[in-house]
């Protein structure tokens, strides 16, 4: 079986549902598959809140204990909720599984049978942040019978914090985290029994090895002169009447397993013969495989809960873990199939999984991406599991997504917003550069069928069409097709924009490229991008130095102004000004990059922009 659902009311972020028509539900209804389950999405954002939703309700492996507190009752515009509920529902029982819990489960209508396990928890003084009163009991709305220990037991949760100190977890010690992964693991089970022949001094198991350990000490000639020292020399003239103090050195603690796994530690050898100490990054790894050997060894439900798995690891040793943890929740022959439940704020993770295993949480919201919940179409999600990449798996933790078509658009959106005071950072902007391809594939990731994903995504495109009046000289030149009309303009725009919908929004170039449309904006952006064009073809062959740099700025203005002085129409400038991208005598990717230097030193407004970038940017820095 596995964990099939998880329902929360009034826990944290997570509010309650609708009392009257018209509310909406701010309660959490998160469904989970049976292999991977990747939480992805911006700080805050209730990721967590669900990790420990979970851990709340079943528990978990490590000796930890989690304590309700006043912070964990969810605050509304009533003020804070007194009373919780959280629902975790196991579903795809076998035969087994159900005569384990059998007085516990729900059949519904359909036959199906499920376990579902419900907390309610209430506030009993508000002032005491610590008096709660807390339930745990089973069927779909608790009122079924009590989760026995046993039965509880079984359901435990591994779970690994985010904040983990693996070289402590792993070290020996009375209650070590080790200790407890190792007494678990069926082969240790019989290492409990003390076999050992005092006669023969022989021992196998390890409280047996432990015994003789003790018996070879207490035999050691210093240890024995040291007791015998402190009994003769000492502890007899304590002695008072027929009193007899006699003091024995030995091993502290008795013989048992608990004791031998507790005197064990984990340490790390990489590439070489000999323990020398190792980074944060291969001792979380090495955590991690531990808590693996524990899981992979359960019979009921293995379920492992992971924040940020991503802590302290490289980005290639990132991609190993996650190809291992896919590996442990694929069912193979002889290993059981673990369930996995992580969150991340790495793109890494983020592009290293199935888009359909990841679920994108905003704002208290939860958005599966599984097949059937999204826009994305079969060929889609075969798509963006080859082309979703790192610098792309960012849009999954943005507030906001600008989608744009190629490097230039990439360099210099960025800079002009941040020259107009809206900064792509500030806003929480990610630009994804996805090269004039499969511009919607990604597009539709935030396109679904009933309550929308609150990330505002912008799709900035160019129209692609020479701008009106363009003379056929030009067009020869520029090699480019007849002039369109109006009607025909206006039919290829909206087909440009036909799949906008939900927080989708296209914005179309108001006549023909970005360079273009930059350069016939304004006579303030014409400068520029003049200055950036040629610095572009300078540039194609060996970059300039700095003075030629400033040479060629100052040839560019110069030139621009006798347009103006000579009254040549903005439109033709800008022509000119494009003439040489749209030959190739300059790169374009370049030509932004000059552009995004030059606007850190040149002041430009909104009113300088073209309105389509005006308008995608007000959208970026909105609130959906």
């Amino acid at each position: 079986m596995c964990l099939a659902c998880l329902d929360a009311e009034n826990f944290r972020i997570f509010g309650s549902v609708p009392k009257k028509n018209g509310d909406a539900d701010a309660s959490l209804r998160l469904e989970f598959g049976p292999a991977t389950n990747v939480l992805v999405g911006e700080n805050d954002s209730g990721k967590t809140a669900i990790i420990d939703a979970i851990r709340l309700c079943l528990l978990t492996t490590a000796a930890d204990f989690y304590r309700i507190t006043r912070d964990d009752f969810h605050v509304g515009p009533d003020g804070r909720a007194d009373t919780f509920t959280i629902t975790c529902g196991f579903k795809d029982l076998t035969t087994e599984e159900q005569a384990v819990f059998l007085e516990m489960l729900t059949t519904d209508d359909s036959g199906n049978v499920a376990l579902y396990l419900t907390v309610k928890a209430q506030l009993m003084d508000p002032l005491r942040p610590h008096r709660v009163s807390m339930t745990t009991r089973t069927g779909r709305n608790g009122q079924g019978p009590a989760l026995d220990g046993a039965a509880r037991e079984l359901l435990k949760a591994t779970y690994l914090r985010p904040l983990r100190d693996a070289e402590a977890e792993l070290r020996s010690g009375r209650g070590s985290r080790l200790s407890q992964i190792l007494a678990g693991y069926p082969a240790m089970r019989e290492q409990g029994e003390d076999d050992f022949d005092e006669e023969s001094d022989s021992a196998s198991t390890l409280v047996g090895i432990l015994r003789r350990a003790e018996r070879h000490i207490s035999d050691n000639e210093a240890v024995k002169t040291a007791r015998n020292d402190i009994n003769t020399g000492y502890l007899q003239k304590f002695s008072i009447g027929s009193d007899v103090l006699r003091g024995e050195i030995g091993v502290a603690g008795d013989a048992t397993l608990a004791r031998a796994l507790e005197r064990l530690e984990l340490t790390l050898f990489a590439g070489t013969g000999e323990w020398t100490r190792h980074g944060l990054g291969y001792n979380n790894a090495l955590f991690m495989a531990a808590e693996l050997l524990l899981l992979g060894n359960s019979a009921f439900a293995p379920l492992l809960l992971i924040e940020e798995p991503e802590a302290h690891l490289h980005p290639q040793l990132q991609t190993r873990i996650m190809d291992l943890l896919r590996d442990r929740a694929d069912a193979s022959e002889g290993t059981p199939p673990v369930q996995v439940i992580l969150t991340t704020h790495s793109p890494n993770l983020a592009s290293a999984i199935p888009v359909k295993h990841l679920t994108l949480v905003a704002r208290g919201s939860t958005f599966r991406l599984a097949p059937g919940l999204t826009r994305l179409d079969e060929g889609d999600y075969a798509f963006l599991t080859r082309f979703l990449d790192v610098t792309k798996a960012n849009l999954f933790f943005a507030r906001s997504v600008a989608i744009v078509e190629g490097d230039a658009e990439a360099i210099v959106l960025p800079a002009l917003a941040q020259a107009v005071g809206k900064s792509f950072n500030e806003c929480g902007v990610s630009v994804v550069n996805v090269g004039g391809v499969g511009l919607f594939r990604y597009s539709r990731i935030f396109q679904r069928d009933g309550e929308q994903i609150p990330v505002a995504v912008a799709c900035i495109r160019d129209r692609d069409l020479v701008p009106a009046n363009t003379s056929d000289e030009m067009r020869k030149k520029l090699k480019c097709s007849a002039e369109m009309t109006k009607q025909e303009i206006d039919k290829h725009v909206a087909g440009l924009k036909e799949e906008d919908s939900g927080h989708v929004r296209t914005f179309v170039s108001d006549h023909w490229t970005l360079e273009y449309d930059l350069a016939a904006a304004s006579w303030a952006m014409a400068t520029l991008m003049h200055q950036a064009v040629r610095a572009a073809v300078a540039s194609k062959t060996t970059w300039p130095t700095a003075d030629r740099l400033a040479d060629l700025d100052r040839l560019a203005q110069e030139e621009v102004k006798k347009w103006r002085e000579s009254n040549v129409p903005l439109e033709k400038a800008a022509l000119d000004i494009y003439e040489p991208l749209r030959m190739s005598r300059g790169s374009k990717p370049i030509a932004a990059h000059h552009a995004a230097r030059l606007l850190q030193t040149t002041s430009v407004t909104e009113d300088d922009l073209p309105p389509y970038i005006v308008a995608a940017f007000t959208y970026l820095c909105s609130e959906v």
